[in-house]
């Protein structure tokens, strides 16, 4: 079993739960861009998507280089096998209580169409 680190997860978690960020980590998916290409395909100031960047870039999912005036941005170092882990874990555990769940449900169809079987007579 993968051992995640709370504080790890948490920063993952939080890149991720925007839609702009999340949209970056696709568009660096297909290509390296500069922060200003990324600012204007999600039509937003320089400003915004430089702190965008920032988020992600401190969860470990991008990196930036700077070369001369452009900052580019790639994919990071690591992936998200640890977060993928995680939610694989809870996945499991849903769909565990949802099979118990089930068969609670068809036990209580069985019985429902014995007693009206019963009541029929």
């Amino acid at each position: 079993m993968v051992q995640c680190q709370p504080a790890r997860l948490d920063a993952s978690f939080a890149a991720l739960s925007d839609p702009t960020r999340r949209g970056v980590l696709e568009q660096l998916g297909r290509a390296d861009a500069s922060i200003t290409a990324l600012a204007e395909t999600f039509h937003m100031t320089l400003t915004g998507m430089k702190k965008h960047v920032g988020v992600l870039e401190q969860a470990g999912l991008v990196r930036t280089q700077k070369v001369g005036r452009v900052r580019t941005c790639k994919l990071g170092p690591r992936g998200l096998e640890q977060e993928a882990a995680w939610i694989e874990k809870y996945r499991q555990l849903w769909a565990e209580r949802f099979d118990q769940l089930d068969i609670v449900l068809e036990e209580l169809k069985g019985k429902e169409k014995a007693n009206g079987r019963k009541k029929r007579k």
